[in-house]
C-alpha cells in the first residue's frame, strides 16, 4: 500500500469513487478507468487519475483500468475502513436518534450508545442521562464522540469528551470547537450545506 500524503480536497473525493466503484462491482464489473469514474462523477479526469494514483497498489492497465475489488480493498484501506470503531452521540434529539438507528455504519462505525440531559429520552439500554457520559466512555475506551446538541453546549460536552479519552470529534453543532491539536474534528455545518445547495439551484436557473 502506498503512504502518500492525502490532502483534504482528494480525501472527500475518495469516497464517491468508493462508492462508484462498489456499484460496478455488484454490477459484475471486473474493471474500471478513471475516465469512467470521473464522468460519472462529473470530475475532472485527470484530478480522478492522480487521487488514484495516490492509493492505488497499480496504475491501472492501458485500455483496461483498475481491477474494481482490487482499487475497493486499496481505497478501503487509505480511508481506514477495515476496522470498526467505537463512538458515542451526545444529544440524543431528532439528529441525534437518527444517527444512532441508522444502520449504513455498521462496517465501519459501532455506536454503543448516546447520551441526553433530558430522563424522558433514556432507556438505560441504548440512551443514557448526561451524567453517566464520562464513566461510560472511559468504561468502553471509546475513540470517537459525535456531538449532536445546541451549540451552547457544545464546548462543554467536547470539553467532557476530550478529558474521558475521545481521540475524534464529529460535531453537527454550528461552532467551531476549540480543541488540542492531537483531537481530530469534522464539522458538518448542515446551514452551509443548505446555502450551497440554494445558490447551485439558483445557478441552474430555477
Amino acid at each position: 500500500m502506498k503512504k502518500e500524503y492525502i490532502s483534504q480536497a482528494t480525501l472527500k473525493r475518495l469516497p464517491q469513487y468508493l462508492r462508484i466503484i462498489k456499484d460496478k462491482k455488484n454490477e459484475d464489473v471486473k474493471n474500471i478507468s478513471s475516465t469512467e469514474i470521473a464522468t460519472i462523477l462529473r470530475l475532472n479526469p485527470i484530478q480522478v487519475r492522480k487521487d488514484l494514483a495516490l492509493v492505488s497498489r497499480t496504475d491501472g492497465k492501458p485500455g483496461v483500468g483498475f481491477n474494481t475489488q482490487e482499487l475497493i480493498q486499496d481505497l478501503e484501506e487509505a480511508l481506514n475502513l477495515n476496522n470498526i470503531t467505537d463512538a458515542v452521540i451526545i444529544g440524543a434529539g431528532k439528529l441525534g436518534q437518527a444517527l444512532l438507528n441508522y444502520k449504513g455504519f455498521e462496517k465501519n462505525l459501532n455506536i454503543l450508545m448516546a447520551f441526553d440531559n433530558d430522563k424522558n429520552k433514556c432507556d438505560n439500554k441504548k440512551i443514557f442521562f448526561i451524567d453517566k457520559m464520562e464513566k461510560k466512555i472511559i468504561e468502553n475506551n471509546v475513540q470517537i464522540g459525535i456531538i449532536t446538541v445546541p451549540k451552547e453546549n457544545a464546548q462543554n460536552v467536547c470539553d467532557i469528551m476530550i478529558k474521558s479519552g475521545i481521540k475524534a470529534i464529529w460535531n453537527f453543532a454550528p461552532i467551531n470547537l476549540k480543541v488540542p491539536e492531537n483531537i481530530a474534528v469534522k464539522n458538518e455545518d448542515l446551514s452551509t450545506s443548505l446555502v450551497i445547495l440554494l445558490k447551485k439551484l439558483k445557478e441552474k436557473g430555477v
